[in-house]
């Protein structure tokens, strides 16, 4: 209790600090400050001219109070002034409170449509977000995208996904038109850009998805090269970042696999593998098209083993998957995960042994390893390894996340 309390009280107080900031950059600040001035002179010189002939406002707090009340307008009248002086000068305190009161409000509420304009446009940073899910770049087919990614992330929900990319803001809100993404959040700008990123707070974020954006008139080289440097620019701000690729060619596949990318996608080496095996037909694009579907009963699934078959063998491992749900495994996905942190564990493995030899190869297989590198119908008697995961055909299945 005490801890969701004191994480109440941190939001709430980032929250301030956030509205200050932001009203410091703007004529507010001036605006309390005149404020405040007129509220202190005026107590003080209603309590020079009351004090000793009035019992009602005979304490500083006393004309405080009576000065707050006069400006706000409210008129509580349990305290007035009784001599000529006073009077006067309550006469152009309560003008003074009609115009000021109105100038703070009027700026008070400008300032908060403004905010709202901004964040509707992709102008507002997304500082208090944390383990999102951020898509950069834009498809025609956005938002089916949109749908397949929150049915395969089970639990991930519109307002844990930021877009960023270069569209007008009314595309966005006619996305938002959606029930379901009406409270996506948005980053206008160009996703290879670093201040743009830091905007999405990509340093607090959990994974981000780079599409190769076909909505301008980019060649695709352009596309791809504006991809390889928003996947670099993303690992370099966080090393504990998931980072799955799109791209248009596969010669740029190396430099993301450099990068300690974790996924690429080569869609249109996938589509020309579909059209090709189409044309045997061989009925294999059917089979492939069921197996990846999200709304397949039996669709191909990445699935956690328990820790106990880590060291055993691959054989031992199916016949728990069979047994226990009739899925059929046909592989195992290795080194999954984030490819930074599995390259760091390995490499402190690796530099246990005291053979120099030994060490060399142990570095040299650190180097060249593979994110979610798949191993697919192995031996019976393959040794499973840490960080892996079973590559199965499931039944009425769901995805999983790592």
């Amino acid at each position: 209790m005490k801890e969701k309390f004191r994480k109440i009280i941190n939001k709430f107080s980032d929250f301030i600090l956030e509205k200050y900031a932001a009203m410091r950059r703007s004529d507010v600040p001036v605006i309390v400050g005149i404020l405040t001035a007129i509220i202190v002179m005026g107590a003080l010189g209603i309590l020079l001219l009351e004090r000793g002939s009035n019992p009602d406002i005979s304490r500083f707090y006393q004309s405080l109070w009576f000065i707050i009340v006069t400006l706000t307008t409210v008129g509580y009248g349990d305290r007035s002034p009784i001599t000529p002086g006073g009077q006067a000068l309550d006469m152009i305190l309560m003008m003074v409170g009609v115009a000021i009161m109105g100038v703070v409000t009027g700026r008070i509420a400008s300032f908060l449509v403004e905010q709202q304009m901004k964040a509707g446009r992709g102008l507002v940073g997304m500082s208090k977000m944390e383990k999102h899910f951020i898509i950069c770049g834009w498809k025609k087919d956005l938002p089916k995208i949109l749908e397949d990614v929150m049915k395969v992330n089970v639990g991930l929900k519109a307002e844990n996904i930021v877009l960023i990319n270069r569209q007008d803001h009314s595309v966005i809100d006619d996305l938002k038109t959606n029930p379901d993404f009406a409270n996506i959040k948005f980053i206008a700008g160009d996703h290879s850009d670093e201040n743009v990123l830091q905007r999405a707070n990509i340093r607090r974020a959990k994974t981000i998805l780079i599409l190769a954006d076909t909505s301008g008139n980019a060649t695709p080289l352009e596309i791809d090269s504006r991809t390889v440097m928003a996947a670099l620019t993303a690992e370099s701000l966080n090393k504990k970042l998931y980072i799955c690729a799109e791209l248009l060619n596969s010669k740029f596949e190396r430099h993301l696999e450099l990068g300690n990318v974790d996924e690429v996608i080569l869609s249109q080496d996938y589509s020309r593998t579909l059209i090709a095996n189409a044309s045997s037909a061989s009925g294999v694009g059917h089979v492939i098209n069921q197996l990846i579907s999200v709304d397949s009963n039996t669709p191909l699934i990445v699935k956690q083993f328990p820790d106990k078959y880590i060291g055993k063998t691959y054989k031992e491992m199916s016949r728990y998957f069979w047994d226990k749900e009739l899925s059929i495994v046909i592989g195992v996905l290795e080194n999954t995960g984030n490819l930074f942190q599995r390259k760091q564990d390995a490499l402190k493995e690796a530099q246990k042994t005291p053979d120099i030899s030994k060490l060399v190869d142990n570095l040299k297989s650190v180097k060249e390893m593979k994110a979610n590198d798949p191993v697919l119908n192995p031996p019976a008697d393959y040794e499973l390894k840490k960080n892996s995961m079973a590559v199965m055909i499931g039944r009425h299945a769901r995805y999983e996340t790592n």
